[in-house]
Order: structure tokens, then C-alpha cells, then sequence
């Protein structure tokens, strides 16, 4: 799953201030592959042994061999390291033309065992995409491998109206961006479903006046839903969720039709911010598509609703035309509130007494959509859709906070063609690293 990672690497970036969320981020292993890549120039020690998934000192000699006797080089890869991945590299080059083109790239991850069959078909559809059709010598993809492995990457952050974004090694392009944007919300695992609340601290009067903006919000909402008078029940919780979730499609919506006709009107990409809103608009729309079948709303109800969204819609156009770092600071912080009510709701259903309405409807089978929607499975419950709803809100509350700040022109942190591709050559140098101090251990 091309993005599945998405979600832990918007926490990420929010636990860095704003102004690092540029940077970007992608799931690489908790200890620092790039020093793991540079350990073997060190003279070996006792305890540096297990760090390459228990291959023994001799490995790691093995490793190191090379790279004494070429002292000068700033590589990240022996050239020992160097000549087994070339000879992997060749070994899918099919056409003899020694480059890499897409198809060479799927039939190399297939090889290994860290990707998946639809990783290696995912990411080779994105190779192609950045490289504009075509393929990489063999050489050039190596010195890719290189700066991936030791995290020597370029300032390749604008778009190409700025003049920068052919500076990642492999030469590829941004273009895939604009298009390519895809989040299969179904998957969670247990992990993506364990949230925890977290909270960004204002530091500008921009990031105060929205946080202040929300819980003014908030306090009216509470009052007037009488939410934290008496107990938490089943209509309660539906009344809440079926009415947020019908504004909560709005700011993702807004932001991309502002983002849409602004790319139409300069005649310039966008960076692909615009489908990730997109996205998170319609995400939302299910979260409401799958509470209406759980109660169905009175007139007076819809009466509300068509108020509150001309209300808000027009209120956000308007902000997000002034101010949109100010508009994604606010949403990440209703967003924060939308996750302590889903955790609340989940911590009543845990507590509520067996037979009670509460414990009755929270093991009743969650709606079709919910199950298909979210891959929840045959026995699918209304718990797992609270859970699953909770998640992802806590991705929106990320996502919007990561991307307050953000300079225009700018390709989207959360989705930057290069960054995957990135991601996927240090696990493929850990392949082969883990393969190759293999063989020598088992020389030894």
C-alpha cells in the first residue's frame, strides 16, 4: 500500500514544529539506517555485532573490507557493498540496454522478501510516473541507492516552476504527484487504531487565534447538544456524529477547489495537496454515509444542517481565501477535539453494563458500507467503526497541522514522489545488505 504509511508519518512531521514539516518523512526502521550503513568503516566492536539483524563480526568485516583502502570516498555503500547490488541490478535487466525501467524495477522487488507483490507493483507505477516513461542506467541508479543510503538528499522540495525539483539522484520529477494520490482507509492495524491524543502548542497569534477559534467552537456545540449533561447515549452519540460529520466534509472540499482553480489560474501544478484534500473531504462524507444508516435524521434535523453548512462553508471560503495556513491550523485542532469526542464515546461503550443500550448497540454488526469501506470483515462491529472513524480523524488532525505552513509551491510533505521512492531503495539496500553478510557468515 503505497500510502500506508501516511498516517504514522503525518505524526511524525507534527512532532517536529511547523516549520521542519517540509522536510517530509517516510517509515524507515526506529535506529538510523544511515548510520547503520556507515558502522562497518568503524573498526568492529562486540556490541556493534547484532545491529544488522544478528550477522556475525565476520559480516560485518566483510562489510568493511572495501572500505578502509578507499578512505576518501564519502559513500555510503564498500564498494564490495557496490558490486552485489550491481550484479542484482543487471540481473533484471532484461533488454541488456543496462538501464532500469519500470518493469525491471517490479521484477527486482519481487525478488525480495521485504516488499509485497503489490508494493513492487505500486512502486514500480510511480517509478514510471517520476521518470516520464523512462528508464535509468544502472550507474546512475546505484548512485541513487548511495545518497538514499546515506540520507544525502537535495533541497528538492519546490515544484518545477521553481527550478529544483530534478535535484533528487535518480532524476525523476514531481509529476506524479499531481495524480497519483491514493489512501485505502480499510487497512488499519492494530497500531493505526491505537491513538493517542495529541496536541500541537500554539506558537504564533495565528495558531492561538484558531485554537482559541475551536474551543469557543466547541463550548457553543457542548452547550447547546447538552453533551456533557447526563449520561452518553446511543442517540446522543448518532445526533453528534451524523451533524459533525456533515460540516466536517467541508474544509478538505473547500481547500481543494480553492487549490484547483488556483492551479488553473497560474497555469502551474499544484504538488498534490489538492487530491489529498479531496480525499479527506470524501472521507469524511463516508464517516456520514455510514452513521445515516444507523438512524435516519428528521426534517427538523436536515433544516439544521443545510443552515450550519451555509453557515460554515461560506465562513471557510472566505478564511481559507485570506488565510489558509490559519485554515489547516484550525481544522488540525477541531480535529484534536473530533478524536477526544470519539475517544470518549469508545471509553462509554468499554464501561456501559452488559445489556444496556450502549453494550447492545456497540456489538451490533457495523452497516455494509462500514465493513466494505474500512475492511472491517463479516463480524464487523459498530465498535470497529467508532475505532476506525477515531483513526481517521487522528490522520486528519496530522495531515492539516503538517501541512499548516507550508510554503505555496510546494510539493505535498505527505506525498513526495521522491521520498517514496527513497523509502523503497534503503529497504532494498537493507535486503541486500542482510543477504549478503549472510553468505559470509555462513562462509566463516
Amino acid at each position: 500500500m503505497i500510502l500506508g504509511t501516511t498516517l504514522r508519518q503525518g505524526r511524525r512531521l507534527v512532532a517536529k514544529r511547523p516549520s521542519a514539516l517540509i522536510s517530509g518523512g517516510t517509515s524507515t526502521p526506529a535506529r538510523s539506517f544511515s548510520a547503520l550503513l556507515s558502522e562497518p568503516r568503524a573498526r568492529p566492536t562486540a556490541t556493534a555485532t547484532p545491529r544488522l539483524s544478528g550477522a556475525s563480526s565476520n559480516a560485518w568485516r566483510w562489510l568493511s573490507t572495501a572500505a578502509d583502502a578507499d578512505s576518501k570516498s564519502p559513500r555510503a555503500l564498500t564498494p564490495r557493498l557496490r558490486a552485489a547490488i550491481a550484479s542484482d541490478l543487471r540481473s533484471v535487466d532484461f533488454d541488456g540496454n543496462g538501464r532500469i525501467d519500470a518493469d525491471e524495477l517490479r521484477s527486482l522487488l519481487r525478488k525480495h522478501g521485504s516488499f509485497t507483490d503489490s508494493e513492487a507493483i505500486e512502486l514500480s507505477e510511480l517509478y514510471y510516473s517520476s521518470t516520464g516513461a523512462g528508464a535509468v542506467d544502472i550507474d546512475r541508479f546505484l548512485e541513487a541507492l548511495d545518497a538514499a543510503a546515506a540520507g544525502e538528499k537535495g533541497e528538492a522540495k519546490l515544484l518545477a516552476g521553481k527550478g529544483a525539483f530534478k535535484t533528487h539522484p535518480l532524476g525523476i520529477g514531481t509529476c506524479a504527484s499531481e495524480y497519483m494520490y491514493s489512501k485505502t482507509h480499510g487497512k488499519y492495524s492494530e497500531e493505526d487504531l491505537d491513538i493517542k491524543l495529541t496536541h500541537v502548542e500554539p506558537v504564533t497569534f495565528s495558531d492561538k487565534s484558531a485554537l482559541f477559534a475551536v474551543k469557543c467552537v466547541r463550548l457553543v456545540f457542548d452547550t447547546a447538544t447538552l453533551w456533557n449533561i447526563g449520561s452518553v447515549t446511543k442517540t446522543k452519540i448518532l445526533h453528534r456524529a451524523i451533524f459533525l460529520e456533515t460540516i466536517a466534509a467541508i474544509p478538505g472540499m473547500v481547500a481543494a477547489i480553492i487549490r484547483h482553480f488556483r492551479s488553473l489560474r497560474n497555469m502551474a501544478r499544484d504538488g498534490g495537496m489538492l487530491n489529498m484534500f479531496l480525499e479527506e473531504a470524501n472521507n469524511e462524507r463516508m464517516h456520514l454515509l455510514t452513521f445515516i444508516r444507523m438512524k435516519e435524521p428528521g426534517y427538523l434535523f436536515r433544516t439544521a444542517v443545510i443552515g450550519a453548512q451555509f453557515g460554515f462553508g461560506s465562513f471557510f471560503l472566505t478564511a481559507y481565501m485570506v488565510n489558509p495556513d490559519w485554515c489547516h491550523r484550525f481544522i488540525g485542532y477541531i480535529e484534536e477535539e473530533a478524536c477526544h469526542t470519539y475517544t470518549k464515546i469508545l471509553d462509554e461503550m468499554d464501561k456501559a453494563p452488559e445489556g444496556s443500550e450502549l453494550a447492545v448497540w456497540r456489538d451490533e454488526g457495523a452497516p455494509k458500507i462500514a465493513k466494505g469501506y474500512w475492511h472491517l470483515g463479516e463480524e464487523g462491529t459498530v465498535y470497529d467503526v467508532m475505532k476506525a472513524v477515531r483513526a481517521d480523524e487522528a490522520e486528519h488532525r496530522d495531515v492539516n497541522h503538517a501541512v499548516s505552513g507550508v510554503p505555496e509551491n510546494t510539493v505535498n510533505p505527505l506525498y513526495d514522489p521522491r521520498d517514496k521512492l527513497d523509502s523503497m531503495m534503503k529497504r532494498y539496500v537493507q535486503d541486500i545488505m542482510q543477504k549478503e553478510a549472510g553468505k559470509q557468515t555462513r562462509v566463516a
